[in-house]
């Protein structure tokens, strides 16, 4: 077995450069730029992100997911409306998600509000899931104790029988998201720890302020 300190782990970066007037005015459009930049470069899961919230007492959890879709300037994730996520986003409902593309060296921070999106969205998007992943959602009671693995399979069973030969219906308590970001911060991974940030604030509706900011 290789011994190693974790300490002793790490990687200099010097890809690409970060400069705050090369960046659009609009840190949606510039994230949108990033992502497709990761897609073309194949990163893998290019769309995962990291979301942060926060329960009644503080405690803050956090979880991967997968950004559905950026409408309106706002961003689009989908889950069960009661998961620990969701309880906890229904308490509070300020959040945050990370993206990181290491291929890149690049990672994006964002802060905001999420709200429930309206159900007709979320049916749209339902329909789009492939079949199993429309039965695992009336199947999994997520976030709950469950006795076994064998129980998750034996309700997958379940309601694949119940909806077989037709149309599955999203679940109730399963559908989309939306955050309006309020804070947007890019991050390009640069030599010697020396990272290039920029950080966009929003001050008004529409209006965003650009700065660099310290590594």
């Amino acid at each position: 077995m290789v011994e190693y300190k974790i300490r002793d782990i790490r990687n200099d970066f010097s890809k690409r450069k970060l400069k705050p007037h090369l960046l659009h005015e609009n840190p949606i459009t510039q994230f949108e730029i990033w992502l497709k930049e990761a897609i073309k470069a194949e990163v893998p899961e290019p769309t995962a992100m990291c979301l942060a919230s926060v329960d009644s007492n503080g405690q803050p959890s956090t979880r991967m997911l997968l950004l559905k879709d950026i409408v309106n300037e706002k961003f689009i994730f989908y889950t069960n409306y009661r998961s620990q996520k969701s309880k906890e986003l229904e308490e509070n409902p300020k959040c945050a998600m990370n993206f990181f593309w290491p291929e890149l060296e690049r990672q994006v921070n964002i802060m905001g509000q999420v709200r429930k999106i309206d159900s007709v969205l979320s049916d749209e998007y339902f329909r789009t899931r492939p079949y199993k992943s429309q039965v695992g959602a009336w199947a999994s009671p997520q976030s709950e104790p469950i006795p076994s693995r064998n129980f998750i399979k034996i309700e997958f069973a379940k309601y694949a029988a119940r909806f077989m030969g037709r149309e599955v219906p999203r679940p109730p308590h399963w559908g989309g998201y939306s955050l309006e970001a309020y804070m947007v911060s890019f991050w390009q991974g640069r030599p010697n720890r020396l990272h290039d940030r920029v950080k966009y604030t929003l001050i008004e509706p529409g209006k965003w302020v650009k700065k660099r900011i310290a590594p």
